[in-house]
């Protein structure tokens, strides 16, 4: 980043966090960075290709640059390349108006004794998000019935009992599987599953059919690989659907990750997964 100054950096970050500003939910970073030229014009030097990277150098100048952001506390981004601004970073906006003063104080509160450290995090960011894309398209490429297979062998992972999954064949209802507490049904809950995949985000429409389908003692799983609108997100967290749970593509994936050793061989080969590990240096170091 010799090429380019102090101000100019400041400059893409402070464009970085206003694409954040109204989005609570956050970003995909592949997605923020797409977004950052419609708003920021970039010089030939930054929309160049790295030698050392193979993506655009603007793409490499913000991840090395929202490092000191995520320190102090101002940016947070998760294990699925998602990216967020947390209050703080919204507070250092309107202190430091200038972007060059904004960036001098987000590498204030980093430790720039470790030199190396910058790299070595963006690195792993890079193949995390990487390797989340890979497979987030592995799996949005699956046709409905696979991923519903997907489902049914996470639900025995987590120690329920699949009474009944719809055939490939049936058209698509209210109801894809059917799971229980106990191996024949005496006793606990029926567990109704509906799984939504390749569509659109599940809406209020969509939430307030399969409640209809539920009976008193019954409990409801969304799954849906679209996510949820807005208005779904608020209703479930306020409880109104107290026998309905969601789940979205991440949470999902998070659940066979946490689950994985307790998968069948069958249900592991529909997604298999191998652990690499890397450097850790925490979030980024005390």
């Amino acid at each position: 980043m010799t090429e380019v100054t102090l101000g100019r950096i400041g400059e893409l970050l402070r464009s970085t966090l206003e694409l954040l500003w109204n989005k609570p939910e956050g970003l995909p970073a592949r997605d923020l960075l797409a977004l950052l030229p419609e708003i920021t014009p970039l010089t030939e030097y930054e929309r160049a290709y790295s030698p050392s990277a193979n993506a655009p150098r603007y793409e490499r100048i913000i991840r090395l640059a929202t490092i000191p952001l995520v320190k102090a506390g101002w940016l947070v981004k998760n294990d699925k390349a998602r990216w967020y601004i947390t209050e703080e970073g919204r507070q250092a906006c309107r202190r430091y108006v200038n972007a060059q003063e904004l960036y001098k104080e987000a590498l204030r509160l980093f430790d720039e004794s470790r030199q190396n450290v910058p790299i070595i995090i963006a690195t792993v960011e890079e193949a995390e998000e990487k390797a989340w894309e890979l497979t987030q398209k592995y799996i949005q490429d699956m046709r409905p019935f696979e991923f519903q297979g997907l489902v049914a062998g996470l639900l025995r992972a987590m120690g329920y009992y699949v009474a009944w999954i719809a055939p490939p064949e049936k058209d698509r209802g209210q109801i894809d599987i059917l799971a229980r507490v106990d191996p024949i049904g005496i006793k606990g809950p029926r567990i109704f599953v509906q799984v939504k995949h390749k569509g659109q985000p599940l809406t209020m429409e969509g939430l307030k059919s399969f409640s209809l389908v539920l009976g008193e003692s019954d409990f409801g799983l969304l799954v849906s690989t679209g996510g949820f609108t807005n208005e779904v997100k608020a209703e479930i967290m306020k409880n109104t659907f107290q026998r309905i749970s969601t789940l979205d593509l991440e949470n999902f994936f998070d659940l066979w990750v946490k689950h994985y050793d307790d998968l069948s061989q069958e249900a592991r080969n529909l997604l298999p997964l191998k652990a690499i590990h890397f450097l850790s240096l925490g979030k980024y170091q005390d």
